[in-house]
């Protein structure tokens, strides 16, 4: 049989790391990394091997507490076993993060899956309040690889002079650059691309963030 289908074939890759099956689906090979991973859950599109999927919530009880107060965070599923898994999350783009002993700030519905090796924790942007929706997001600590996705190709920015991104728009940034919430002058200046346009999170300092060209996936029309 002959297809141009047979082009997209499954990367190798070494035990126990992430790689891109290609640029919309991650593949993960069980083998090293002490056997699992943690993965956003429902995001699994096909798996090889003896693979176990475990219901893991939001990752604790203080972290379930901080899910339910302020909306972010994920519920995630634990992947162990022996074998390959495939994920991805309505054909978003997906991205690799190697950590080194460093830390970043994601966006709760851009993470995919991460390492075990990695530790994180539900944080408040600073000077976020109720009124702006709260802006709580995930930091990764440590050394390991973290998968996230963007909805719209992305672009990075340094930061070397204050900055502003829309807060659906704002997929992770670094843990070294202050964060702030800025409300526009004129709240009917539609400068924006949807509902995000009243507030904005600021960066200020040294480093980077990385923009989705959208605000999200649109809200499904109602019947």
């Amino acid at each position: 049989m002959r297809s141009s289908l047979f082009h997209h074939t499954e990367p190798e890759g070494e035990p126990g790391s992430f790689v891109l099956a290609n640029g919309k689906m991650l593949k993960v090979d069980l083998a090293g990394s002490g056997g699992f991973f943690y993965a956003k859950q429902g995001s699994m599109v096909a798996y090889q091997g003896d693979v176990d999927f475990a219901y893991e919530g939001s990752g604790g009880m203080s972290k379930f507490l901080k899910k339910a107060f302020t909306g972010e965070g994920m519920s995630l599923m634990k992947v162990s076993g022996s074998g390959d898994v495939f994920l991805a999350q309505d054909a978003d783009e997906v991205f690799v993060l190697y950590l080194e002993s460093e830390s970043v700030t994601v966006s709760g519905s851009s993470i995919l899956a991460f390492e075990s090796t990695l530790s994180w924790d539900i944080n408040r942007v600073e000077g976020a309040s109720m009124m702006t929706g709260g802006l709580f997001n995930t930091t990764f600590t440590g050394t390991g690889a973290l998968a996230v996705t963007a909805y719209g190709t992305p672009v990075v920015l340094n930061v070397d002079e204050p900055t502003f991104v829309d807060m659906q728009s704002a997929v992770l940034w670094s843990t070294s650059l202050t964060s702030s919430v800025r409300k526009t002058a004129k709240l009917g200046a539609a400068i924006g691309r949807g509902s995000g346009e009243a507030y904005q999170l600021g960066l200020t300092g040294n480093g980077f963030v990385v923009v989705q060209a959208s605000e999200g996936h649109p809200l499904p029309a109602k019947q």
